[in-house]
């Protein structure tokens, strides 16, 4: 079994081999519980810093050491959450991720929506305990939500360093979000020489702080809705009413990623002919044929061979259109490099002398 139950349905089958197999996967809720765990640390640390920095502002007056910080603690978070949740669930941490794997036929449907779920619930709890660690231990007196937030997303003045708009905002996290995903589509493909896990997650946690170095100065970076909808949730205000646009950035760069991914890899993902679609697996017409053919005894076949042109039919009871045992034709010469007459002699009938 492999940890996995199987269902088969033969509703509307049209031949023993017709028929639709749904496969349950067990280790869903392990895998989920390593996607909460992984965003709400992802959502703690990160956004912590960006906290620091732009809303304490952590690192004086100097914009751009602030903007490194930050997109360093998001890559370098992403780095070592790859080493502990990467044999789990992947390490999606990520909605536009998980989306980019779906649409590359990486993982199914139930597996993407339990990811959906588990990641949504991470960021908020991400945030929740950032929250706590600013308010209840008195870390940082002085704290207000409203003042130095929880490093959530927004664009426009104030919130946005270069004063961008929806409309710039919108295309910048479209672009990085694509080239991030792109990024992790490709180190994790089966034709990708990243075959170690470290090397795979450092190239990762890369392309995400080179995606932050890009976006932050234009509305805080997010690359990852849940990443946004989190400590939006739990500041409210102007972040909650902007929201949308960073939860529908990010999975259209995803949608772009897994086009191009698959537009310069077509086969880098296929697993012999099927399509999986939630673990319901159908095979091609091709395929289920090559099966067919080769399941069948050696020596059938069910072509025909056409007559030659010119060549006369054979007439019924004529030798050798009967069929004898051992497969040879009664009358028919067995094929042979030796002359006619060549072959052994007749033995002598009892009685008779030899021939003059």
């Amino acid at each position: 079994m492999g940890g996995k139950m199987a269902v088969r349905s033969s509703a509307g089958a049209v031949g023993p081999q017709a028929g639709r197999t749904v496969t349950l996967d067990p280790a869903l809720p392990r895998k989920a519980a390593a996607e909460f765990v992984g965003t709400a640390l992802l959502v703690f640390v990160g956004c912590g810093v960006a906290t620091v920095n732009f809303g304490f502002h952590g690192t004086g007056a100097s914009v751009a050491a602030g903007v490194l910080t930050t997109a360093l603690a998001f890559g370098l978070t992403l780095v070592v959450l790859s080493a502990i949740m990467g044999p789990v669930s992947g390490c999606h941490v990520n909605p536009a991720v998980t989306l980019g794997m779906l649409l590359a036929k990486r993982i199914t449907v139930m597996d993407a929506v339990g990811y959906w779920i588990a990641q949504f619930l991470g960021g908020i709890a991400g945030a929740l305990l950032l929250l706590w660690l600013m308010i209840s231990t008195h870390l940082f007196p002085g704290y207000s939500r409203a003042r130095e937030g929880l490093g959530a997303n927004a664009w426009g003045s104030p919130s946005s360093l270069l004063r961008a708009s929806a409309g710039g905002a919108f295309l910048v996290e479209v672009i990085v979000t694509a080239i991030f995903v792109l990024v992790v589509l490709a180190v994790t493909s089966k034709g990708s020489g990243a075959s170690n896990r470290l090397v795979c997650g450092g190239m990762i946690g890369l392309g995400l702080a080179v995606g932050h170095l890009v976006a932050i100065p234009v509305d805080g970076a997010s690359l990852n809705p849940a990443r946004s909808f989190g400590p939006a949730l739990v500041v409210q205000g102007q972040a909650i009413r902007q929201v949308w646009l960073f939860i529908l950035a990010p999975l259209v760069g995803a949608v772009f990623a897994a086009g191009l991914h698959l537009l310069f890899h077509p086969d880098a993902d296929d697993e012999g002919g099927r399509f999986r679609f939630g673990r319901l697996t159908t095979q091609s017409s091709v395929s289920q044929a090559a099966a067919d053919e080769g399941a069948r005894p050696a020596g059938l076949s069910t072509s025909a061979t056409a007559p030659q042109p010119g060549a006369a039919a054979p007439q019924p009871g004529a030798a050798g259109t009967r069929p004898v045992q051992g497969g040879t034709a009664r009358g028919a010469t067995p094929a042979s490099n030796e002359p006619p007459g060549s072959g052994p002699a007749e033995p002598p009938q009892p009685g008779s002398g030899p021939r003059q």
